[in-house]
């Protein structure tokens, strides 16, 4: 019906513009003038495909507390005083006043009965034993020598695992990753990642099944030409539990906050800062 009525809308105007053409330049015009399928118009969007990447941001947690700070330590000081003013007196306490009212000892006692241990002797060997007590060392040789490929350093912050893996033509240092199967889940991925990179003695905590951050960048020119325009990376959360890297071939470093934003990637360091938060 379109067609129709722009096909007579033609003729109408050509008769009236031209009057004297004959019906053979009439067909010819509106022949001209017809308007085309739009479909032969409108070219075909472009679909962009895009490789899916599964990454794990594998964090050992600190191992002992932070120091505490000038405010902190004034502050459990006074909380140590206020329960040493309003405590009641424990039975320790009450076997030291029971031993000073107790002065004189009974001349008839049996010599021969076994010694008891003393309420003197029992603090005596409670404050050497205090005494011959080390505290374990808050820095460690590993972080003395600053060996990061060591879970053993930094024990009161918390580690980000780095990789060296090779993007396109150069190596960086990156979480864990790697492309999605056909048929796998996200999550599966992150997992068959993190065992293909770091071994099988390795175990891990993985947080739920949802990615907790996302980065995507655009493959160069040429690999576009072959059909991929670039990489989505998700990012899963991951506890570290136990094991060690056994893959020799992997170089690894596991770095607190602070190095790990020197060493990243600069457009990727700014897309995990926005979920990754250390302690």
């Amino acid at each position: 019906m379109l067609k129709q009525g722009l096909r007579s809308f033609a003729l109408c105007n050509v008769n009236q513009i031209l009057p004297g053409i004959s019906k053979k330049g009439n067909t010819i015009c509106a022949s001209v003038i017809q308007p085309q399928n739009v479909q032969t118009l409108c070219t075909a969007p472009v679909v962009k495909t895009w490789d899916l990447y599964s990454a794990v941001c594998l964090e050992r947690h600190p191992i002992i507390t932070k120091p505490m700070q000038e405010i902190e330590l004034k502050f459990y000081t006074l909380l140590k005083q206020i329960e040493l003013e309003n405590s009641m007196i424990c039975d320790y306490e009450l076997k030291v006043e029971e031993k000073k009212q107790l002065k004189k000892v009974d001349d008839n006692a049996d010599m021969d009965s076994p010694l008891l241990q003393t309420v003197q002797d029992f603090e005596d060997n409670c404050q050497e034993e205090f005494n011959n007590f080390k505290f374990a060392p808050r820095i460690t040789k590993f972080d003395e020598q600053n060996i990061t490929s060591s879970l053993e350093r930094k024990l009161d912050q918390s580690l980000l695992l780095l990789v060296q893996q090779k993007v396109g033509n150069k190596s960086y240092w990156i979480p864990p990753q790697g492309i999605r199967k056909e048929g796998e889940t996200m999550r599966q991925t992150a997992e068959r990642v993190l065992q293909d990179t770091c071994g099988t003695e390795i175990k891990a905590k993985f947080y739920g099944n949802a990615p907790i951050g996302f980065y995507k960048y655009t493959y160069s020119k040429k690999l576009r030409e072959q059909g991929s325009y670039g990489a989505k990376i998700f990012y899963f959360l991951a506890k570290y539990v136990d094991g060690s890297i056994n893959d020799n071939n992997v170089k690894y470093q596991w770095l607190n906050h602070e190095e790990a934003e020197k060493i990243l990637p600069n457009d990727m360091r700014k897309s995990i800062s926005q979920f990754m938060i250390f302690n």
